[in-house]
């Protein structure tokens, strides 16, 4: 089983790639995210948190779990300030500006043509898992002042498990 990769991995600031074969090897690695989601434990996964630049996402923001594949188009309105963290940053978390509801369009595990959306914990994991597929971290959505302080935190502390 892949473990999650952390700040600094290539995966991570790489756009996703498009998938286009819907079969068995697909369901297996939906459901291979989601263990490993609800293991870490967390409310969303994006394949480039495991190393892989495929467009497909999984999440549960507490009605069971969803895959997302090849979202091409995202809505979004309002704004709302939440407390966010990263499977790929473990122990850190920042009050984040986003907008407080979301709708993206994307594809099932059979190929067909399907739509998430909500507010509050939907709506910020479909943006942020959103995001990972474009390559786009978290701390990107700090202001350049933040960012610095929190690039300096993960330096000099680094991560829970790490031996440094």
């Amino acid at each position: 089983m892949e473990e999650i990769v952390i700040f600094g991995h290539p995966s991570l600031r790489t756009k996703s790639s498009e998938i286009t074969e819907f079969n068995n090897e697909l369901e297996k690695l939906s459901e291979r995210m989601i263990k490993i989601m609800y293991e870490a434990p967390g409310v969303g996964l994006a394949a480039p948190q495991i190393g892989i630049n495929k467009n497909i996402f999984v999440f549960d923001a507490g009605d069971g779990p969803k895959t997302a594949i090849n979202p091409n188009k995202i809505e979004v309105e309002g704004s709302a300030v939440f407390l966010e963290g990263c499977l790929s940053l473990p122990g850190y978390y920042w009050e984040i500006e986003r907008p407080e509801f979301a709708k993206i369009y994307c594809q099932n595990l059979k190929g067909e043509p399907i739509t998430y959306e909500g507010d509050e914990l939907t709506g910020r994991v479909l943006q942020h898992e959103f995001d990972h597929l474009k390559g786009k971290l978290l701390l990107s959505s700090l202001t350049r002042k933040e960012r610095k302080e929190a690039i300096k935190k993960i330096t000099v502390n680094g991560f829970p498990g790490d031996d440094i």
